[in-house]
């Protein structure tokens, strides 16, 4: 029988924090830091969890209206949560995505403060956790650090700002195309975000400049399945990082594009060039009202398709190798090329009224004065354990696999965060109680 402390029980939170001590705090309420607090609450540790906005107010406030997840509903599996839905080779749609998180947080239902944020996170000379908020001041023996790693929109430096009369706006505040003015839109970037979102204005009639910068591809479904359900099964997602060939320096590999929109499909940009849309290598510089752009574009179409086509290699092999019984599907050709590569853009009589950045984000861990960072401001940490006894990180890109970052792999390494805490407070293992959170960490 699952382990979990009774409501009753538990401490309410407080209004205000000054002098309250925790054993954990919890910083982050999305879908890390709800696992986080089922993971604790099954092995009956007190915590508190602290969230700076709404739960799932990335999803509710930072997602276009057309968004959708790419990985199909059947990795939706947070801990004692999975996807229970009637379409589990879906994907989910902006407005589904936070049903399901809203839902989480009733099963959880965790001990939460919302709308507090976190300023500043030290240790005193004893060694105990100070956490400052917008709340007061409290502490903890140990504190997760559920955040995620995605904080700080980027835009590349420029030599001269553009021009005042373009509308800019980051993916982030990207809706829909009716909010962007008449005219022709700029989208700079072609990971997922700005893929999708050159999709999205194309779709609906818009005259799109996409900058295209090195982000992979994979197609959306070979030999019959999509390539999720191929790949699950020959183990990728379960994959640590220690053992991928790029070992940590996968962390910082942009996402492969591909869409779940309308059941899910491959993105061809090469496709909305042919039907249109104007495609450029790297944005370099701004200068004297030109754009100039690295002549690389036909280097990164080709290296994206080369990617996709490596993946199919391998799903190749594992079929032949397990003898399975799947279609025989014809090899994607490439619809177009460029002509020549265009290099420079006069932004006066370009008809380009509007630019969406989409280049991705920083983090920013600025608000820890602790020393467990690189250079480059990114945790050090093994699987979410720090160098700082009792500091712990979750919901990290590739924190320990592929699914560390999303729904389905967050609750692996709550559990085995969970676990670690416990370990760190001399606590005995549950793990025979049966509850999913001690599975998945014994398993891990």
């Amino acid at each position: 029988m699952t382990a979990v402390i009774r409501r009753e029980d538990r401490r309410t939170p407080p209004t205000e924090l000054d002098g309250e001590h925790r054993t954990v705090v919890v910083v982050g309420g999305g879908q890390a830091g709800l696992s986080m607090s089922r993971c604790l609450d099954v092995r009956g540790i007190d915590h508190l969890v602290l969230e700076r906005d709404v739960v799932a107010s990335s999803w509710k406030r930072h997602r276009w209206d057309t968004f959708s997840l790419v990985t199909p509903n059947w990795q939706c599996d947070l801990p004692d949560f999975p996807y229970a839905g009637p379409d589990p080779h879906g994907f989910m749609v902006r407005g589904e995505i936070v049903d399901y998180l809203e839902a989480y947080r009733a099963f959880v239902d965790p001990p939460l403060l919302e709308g507090v944020a976190v300023t500043r996170l030290h240790r005193d000379d004893r060694g105990t956790f100070v956490v400052e908020t917008s709340a007061g001041t409290c502490t903890a023996d140990q504190v997760v650090v559920a955040t995620g790693g995605y904080h700080t929109p980027l835009t590349p430096p420029l030599s001269e700002p553009l021009p005042a009369g373009i509308t800019q706006i980051g993916s982030q505040d990207y809706r829909n195309p009716g909010q962007l003015p008449p005219g022709e839109v700029l989208v700079v970037g072609s990971g997922q975000s700005g893929a999708q979102i050159a999709e999205d204005l194309h779709l609906e009639g818009r005259r799109v400049h996409l900058v295209v910068g090195h982000a992979p591809r994979v197609a959306r479904f070979y030999r019959g399945r999509d390539v999720t359900d191929w790949l699950d099964e020959m183990g990728y997602y379960r994959m640590p990082v220690t053992r991928h060939p790029r070992r940590e320096a996968v962390r910082a590999q942009a996402n492969h594009y591909v869409t779940g929109r309308d059941g899910g499909r491959d993105i061809d940009l090469r496709r909305f060039a042919a039907e249109g849309m104007h495609l450029y290598g790297a944005l370099t510089d701004h200068a004297g009202g030109r754009l100039t752009f690295a002549p690389d574009l036909e280097s990164s179409l080709d290296h994206a398709d080369e990617v996709s086509e490596s993946i199919k290699d391998t799903i190749d092999g594992w079929i032949a190798e397990q003898g399975v019984d799947a279609p025989v599907e014809e090899r994607y050709t490439p619809v177009w090329r460029p002509e020549r590569e265009v290099t420079e853009l006069a932004l006066d009589g370009s008809g380009i009224t509007s630019v969406v950045w989409c280049i991705g984000f920083r983090q920013n861990f600025s608000w820890i004065d602790l020393g467990v960072f690189t250079g480059r401001g990114s945790p050090v940490h093994s699987r979410g354990t720090t160098a700082v006894p009792g500091l712990f990180f979750l919901g990290l890109p590739w924190q320990w696999t592929w699914g560390s970052g999303r729904f389905s792999g967050v609750g692996a390494d709550a559990a085995f965060l969970a676990e670690r805490i416990r370990s760190q407070r001399g606590l005995t293992s549950t793990g025979g109680r049966g509850d999913v959170c001690n599975v998945l960490a014994l398993g891990s």
